[in-house]
């Protein structure tokens, strides 16, 4: 548990005593999300835990999109919050269908506070329950780096935990929106003048393994968030990731799909994505 300020602490006691409500009004669940410290009572650096700031999520809720939502390592719900309350499906007049995975059943319970409109699922990535089901967007800030966990990805051997989170979630949905360190994304957006390829060694790797290309988003900076993170400050990029050509690559790899009948599949792809408005 690292130390708070007097003031964080006053404000963490605040956002507590308002949990403590049957019910929350939309400002106190704004409140909650900017001020319920996640290290207060939790090792959350050992574990990588550290929530999304709320402007952060608002601009990754700009790339999320479909009728069912699917947020991993979900924390007390900040990007669930964002994509239910500001997502592309929001500006059409829907609310979309959303689930949320965590680990930490003390955030699990926060997070039901934040969002009783979202299913919240106290489940490990690593043994995510059979009838979960099918999705037409997966978002997730997980944590970052080396992070001791049991399980494995189902393709990625590598270190990298948010490639294994990444890996997972690339059989769950259609379409992929990921908050991760730039130095795990083969471009830099963020903090920068303009638009840098830049594919690293790990990166080439996981890419590789999982078949997975990540792509840059429509131009969000995340350096303007850098100050708001509770007790860590790190530079990271919004990457996405369609899953449905993702699928479809690893079929030609295995050997399943011949070359001359990839012009079919692209078809059917396109076909997929109209079904699941993955577009």
């Amino acid at each position: 548990m690292s130390r708070l300020t007097k003031q964080q602490s006053k404000l963490h006691a605040r956002a507590g005593s308002l949990l403590q409500q049957d019910s929350l009004t939309f400002d106190e669940r704004l409140f909650v999300l900017d001020n319920w410290q996640e290290s207060a009572n939790h090792v959350n650096g050992s574990a990588g835990a550290f929530f999304t700031p709320r402007s952060l999520a608002r601009g990754l809720a700009i790339e999320t999109f479909g009728g069912r939502i699917l947020d991993i390592c979900a924390g007390i719900g900040s990007l669930a919050f964002a994509a239910y309350h500001y997502s592309a499906g929001t500006q059409t007049g829907g609310r979309p269908n959303i689930t949320c995975v965590e680990i930490n059943p003390d955030y699990v319970a926060v997070g039901r506070k934040v969002l009783p409109e979202a299913t919240w699922i106290l489940a490990d990535a690593f043994d995510l329950p059979s009838s979960l089901g099918g999705f037409d967007c997966v978002i997730s800030n997980p944590p970052f780096g080396r992070v001791q966990h049991n399980g494995s990805a189902p393709r990625y051997s590598g270190c990298e935990f948010e490639y294994k989170i990444i890996d997972i979630c690339s059989d769950l949905a259609c379409h992929g929106v990921f908050l991760i360190p730039q130095s795990s994304a083969p471009f830099k957006l963020s903090g920068i003048r303009g638009y840098e390829d830049a594919p690293t060694d790990k990166y080439l790797r996981f890419s590789q393994q999982s078949s997975i290309e990540l792509d840059p988003n429509c131009g969000i900076d995340t350096a303007v968030s850098m100050d708001e993170w509770h007790g860590v400050t790190v530079m990271t990029e919004i990457a996405l990731a369609d899953f449905l050509q993702t699928r479809s690559r690893r079929r030609t790899a295995a050997g399943a799909v011949q070359p001359e009948t990839i012009s079919v599949i692209e078809q059917a792809v396109s076909l997929q994505r109209e079904l699941f408005a993955c577009a």
